[in-house]
């Protein structure tokens, strides 16, 4: 409840001719959202021999990669050597990325060691011309999701985000506008991938698919595929929100970070109910003064005003994960409440429930993520997922019995167990603080999903 400042923050296989998927390739990843796991050293192969047309931004692609290594701890290795992809060299490496590839890169041999390394937990991330290679290897276009077909010349266009929990795209907006080569693919991938982000085609010329992805993301026969058509452009390697976006999804091929690749409609993942949509807060009740203000044309709720709190009342819950955005403009204050009775009076939440916080310059038990004044997060998991003020941030909190998880970004950063019956979490309502007048704070993309075991 207190002041406090923020802290700087891709089915099928086919082997060479045969369309069975062989026994024993890798599980896929089942970690929750957001889990790391143990890693080879995190080590990344930059791939980006042509045998079409060369990117002349392929030089500068790999420097900035070179720099994402350095500045996030893993190490990079360049090369357009094919003869690299063994079974015993490609173990060393927890992804490779095909840096605007084109043509046909690898022989048989070495596309079979590829197709092991995919198999055995490898990760592969495509950057834009990636899709314009290996047409006659079927299961490269099944890995990458879909081929090159044409574009338009390079112009500036608005990119729609459909999905703000992925690490390539948790740092963007609803639109993203950048100036790029914007592929149209042979086919739609978005019923075999989780498409992340898509073209505007009524912003620009040129575009010819209607629904238009242009970043998605998969879980593919044990490995992880990321895909993003943008990058084109010497420019896009040093404008900040593209690197971001490229780290990312090379976050999420290495294993660094887990995602949510499933297929997944507009951004949503398959069993989350939105409970507000952006458009309408049917369901939900102010208690206290103050209120929030709903803007249809981007799909947020701001607070003004307080000490007060808007709360779901259409619903009581017991066992669930909730999932929204939230940003603050700069210093502000807010917070997620849980486990709180009806209530038309704020404080009742705040003496009967728990407030996950989202402001950041207290004690650790008052800070952003912390169960307030009972348990802080993990501050340096915390410091390491938290955007900077202006720029958003996801929150999944699970509630499973009497035990509380947050997730910032995909991050743990906090778990709970409450003791207290006065404050038990097995039944309750969950609802959004507007903390006072100075304070200014907006959330969208509030989603539920029930997590109650079903009846025998």
């Amino acid at each position: 409840m207190k002041r406090t400042a923020r802290l700087a923050i891709l089915a099928g296989a086919l082997l060479l001719g045969s369309s069975a998927i062989p026994s024993g390739y890798a599980a896929q990843d089942d970690r929750p959202h957001g889990e790391k796991k143990p890693m080879k050293g995190e080590n990344v192969l930059v791939f980006s021999k042509t045998a079409g047309y060369r990117h002349g931004s392929i030089p500068d692609g790999i420097a900035a990669i070179e720099r994402m290594g350095k500045q996030n701890g893993f190490k990079v290795d360049a090369t357009e050597d094919a003869s690299r992809f063994t079974p015993e060299n490609l173990e060393r490496y927890d992804a490779v990325v095909w840096l605007s590839t084109t043509g046909d890169v690898l022989n048989d041999t070495q596309q079979t060691a590829f197709q092991e390394y995919i198999r055995s937990g490898g990760g592969y991330v495509g950057v834009h011309a990636a899709a314009d290679t290996e047409y006659d290897w079927p299961w490269y276009g099944e890995l990458t999701g879909a081929w090159f077909d044409s574009h338009p010349e390079i112009q500036g266009v608005t990119v729609n985000v459909e999905d703000h929990d992925h690490p390539a795209t948790a740092h963007l907006g609803d639109t993203w506008q950048r100036e790029d080569e914007l592929y149209n693919y042979k086919s739609n991938p978005r019923e075999k991938t989780r498409v992340l982000a898509t073209l505007d085609e009524g912003t620009y010329t040129g575009g010819n698919m209607g629904d238009h992805p242009i970043t998605w993301c998969q879980d593919f026969e044990g490995g992880r595929s990321f895909y993003t058509g943008l990058g084109h452009t010497n420019e896009s390697f040093t404008e900040p929100e593209y690197q971001q976006h490229l780290l990312g999804g090379i976050q999420y091929a290495t294993g660094a970070v887990a995602a949510e690749c499933a297929p997944g409609e507009d951004g949503e993942e398959p069993e989350y109910t939105p409970i507000f949509d952006g458009t309408s807060l049917e369901g939900w009740s102010q208690a206290g003064p103050g209120s929030f203000e709903l803007s249809e044309e981007d799909g947020t709720i701001t607070s003004t005003g307080g000490m007060g709190m808007l709360w779901y009342e259409a619903r009581e819950l017991s066992s669930y994960s909730l999932k929204l955005d939230w940003r603050m403009a700069g210093d502000d204050n807010s917070g997620v409440f849980v486990g709180f009775p009806a209530s038309d009076d704020p404080w009742s939440a705040v003496n009967n429930g728990y407030e996950i916080q989202i402001d950041a310059t207290d004690t650790p038990d008052r800070t952003t993520g912390s169960v307030y004044g009972f348990q802080s997060a993990d501050l340096e998991a915390r410091d390491a997922a938290l955007n900077p003020p202006g720029e958003w941030n996801s929150y999944e909190i699970r509630v499973e019995g009497e035990q509380l998880q947050v997730w910032l970004n995909g991050e743990l950063i906090n778990e709970y167990t409450n003791t207290d019956p006065a404050r038990s979490l097995t039944d309750g309502y969950i609802g959004l603080q507007n903390h006072g007048d100075a304070d200014e704070v907006s959330f969208r993309d509030v989603q539920l999903k029930d997590l109650t075991p079903p009846a025998p």
